[in-house]
């Protein structure tokens, strides 16, 4: 029987499990994953959190993230904003500039005066082979299960789909999701355009289902909009759990927002109670 201590935080409502693994001693199955994400029988989260060393040395450390369904992603940018906040808040590092590294490359997140955080999002990938989608050529837009629907990676996934009233969402999604189009499956956002400069958006996440905020979402949401020429290059995105901010600057997206602490706790990873 272990007892691993962790801290629960949400950016937007977006709720994460953070876990110290700089020691490398955490090592957790897909089905203790799964078990701990249940909001019932374990602690509830959308995603896991592990803060890792850094492998390169171009970065300060390494930031692992686990879907409530035990799959390992590459990119969470609400989580991103969380693990800058907690390794600043565990004095892990007193930079309050930090570079991470990830599955999908370095991100740069900059913790802010007001303790919002900026993170760097890095370049956005069109290319289909890299979203990964299983079309032959790149296009501003892609048919598919019927559906209109821009699609990109920002280390992970997006389909996007724009409606004049949010609704229908989880049918939609599901047709989409399942779709052989994404042999990784796809995260799908749903925008609703009040003006070039805010939108309001709904996600549901791969692994996850729909999550009160998804900042890679924002920044799909936002790419999409302002290559379609119906955004700016600066936009709000109205989330079911609250604000964020995503701006583009040239081949660069960056997306700002809070994140909070909720509690502390320890957890019996063979029974999943804490």
């Amino acid at each position: 029987m272990r007892m691993i201590h962790f801290t629960k935080m949400h950016g937007l409502g977006n709720d994460f499990v953070v876990m110290n693994n700089i020691d490398g001693d955490i090592s957790l199955s897909v089905d203790e994953i799964r078990k701990l994400s249940d909001r019932r029988f374990g602690i509830g989260f959308d995603q896991l959190l592990m803060v890792e060393s850094a492998i390169s040395n171009k970065a300060d450390f390494r930031y692992v993230i686990f879907n409530a369904d035990g799959s390992e992603v590459s990119q969470c940018g609400n989580g991103a904003r969380c693990f800058a906040l907690y390794i600043q808040k565990k004095n892990l590092s007193y930079k309050n500039t930090l570079t991470v590294e990830t599955n999908a490359g370095l991100l740069i997140l900059n913790i802010n005066s007001d303790n919002t955080v900026t993170v760097d999002m890095g370049k956005p990938n069109f290319e289909p082979s890299q979203i990964p989608l299983n079309f032959d050529k790149e296009s501003s837009e892609y048919l598919i299960e019927e559906y209109k629907v821009g699609s990109l990676s920002i280390g992970n996934p997006h389909a996007v789909i724009v409606q004049d009233e949010i609704k229908d969402i989880e049918h939609i999604a599901s047709k989409i999701q399942s779709s052989e189009l994404y042999p990784e499956g796809v995260n799908v956002g749903f925008m609703q355009v009040i003006n070039r400069k805010e939108i309001k958006l709904r996600v549901i996440e791969r692994g996850v289902g729909e999550t009160l905020a998804c900042g890679s979402g924002a920044c799909a949401a936002v790419i999409y909009g302002y290559r379609s020429e119906i955004l700016d290059s600066k936009v709000t995105v109205h989330l079911n759990g609250g604000d964020a901010i995503v701006e583009l600057d040239g081949d660069k997206v960056f997306l700002t927002g809070p994140g909070e602490f909720v509690y502390e706790g320890s957890v019996n990873l063979r029974s999943g109670s804490s």
